[in-house]
């Protein structure tokens, strides 16, 4: 995840060329960081990425060095120098013996339409993280899950806690649909996602409910149909849960809110 693509990097608002690029100055010490998407040139919702950085600085005690006119011009810079107007970017705040700022394009990968279309499949994963309302880089957490990922040929793994109640996936949030009603797992239990705070205010406006409330993994066959939401994935339907089967791409709840975060996309990048 920490993979430097394209030709330049950013660090401390110096542009950077690829070979300088050093792993290891990001995995020492703690690291907090947010996974932008750019479509068009833009950086997709920009200032509720930032405020959640600012968010996982205060729940650990750091405060970041940078405003958020320098982050952007950064984003911009990385953006222009680098000639790319679709792909994601990882900024980086690593609290170390030297405090540095990364911001750098990465690997991405976006869903296909088949599966939008048709949905994607899921494993469960018994597992927590460390402090969930921070975003903060744990790579032997994200290996494990990945490594799993692989090997299941899925494309995410569902998070559950100790007491076996769902949380959230390995680099997504998870809704579940019951009716004309969306659940999600309470806010202090996940991190706080841009995309999931996104959905749940468009579905709002829609009159559509929203509960956080615990899901247990025992109970999810019970629900109509569920998705899983994120930067690179948007709002993507969810087919299978290890042998539990869902229909969760024809089901109107979640082709609602799919055509409502597409919009909010385009209000987004229509006011930068």
């Amino acid at each position: 995840m920490n993979k430097c693509l394209d030709k330049f990097f950013i660090l401390n608002n110096n542009v950077k060329v690829l070979k300088e690029f050093e792993d290891n100055k990001i995995e020492a010490g703690k690291s907090l960081y947010e996974v932008i998407r750019i479509i068009d040139g833009k950086p997709l919702f920009l200032k509720r990425h930032l405020d959640r950085l600012e968010n996982s600085a205060r729940v650990i005690g750091l405060e970041l060095w940078l405003g958020r006119e320098e982050i952007k011009q950064s984003i911009l810079k990385l953006i222009e120098k680098n000639n790319v107007c679709i792909g994601n970017i990882k900024l980086v705040f690593n609290f170390s013996v030297k405090n540095n700022f990364f911001a750098y394009f990465i690997d991405h990968h976006y869903p296909e339409l088949s599966d939008y279309e048709n949905g994607v499949d899921t494993i469960l994963y018994f597992g927590e993280r460390q402090n969930p309302n921070a975003k903060i880089i744990n790579a032997d957490f994200r290996r494990q899950t990945d490594i799993l990922i692989k090997k299941k040929n899925v494309f995410e793994a569902i998070l559950a806690d100790r007491n076996g109640n769902i949380t959230e996936g390995s680099r997504s949030n998870i809704f579940f649909v019951k009716g004309e009603n969306l659940i999600t797992a309470p806010l202090k239990q996940v991190l706080p996602g841009t995309t999931r705070q996104v959905i749940m205010e468009a579905c709002s406006k829609m009159g559509i409910g929203v509960k956080e409330c615990k899901i247990n993994y025992r109970d999810i066959d019970r629900y109509d149909a569920l998705f899983i939401s994120g930067t690179s994935p948007k709002v993507l339907p969810v087919k299978s849960v290890d042998n539990i089967k869902f229909n969760s791409s024809k089901n109107k709840i979640v082709m609602d809110v799919m055509k409502a975060y597409d919009e909010e996309i385009k209000m987004d990048l229509s006011n930068l």
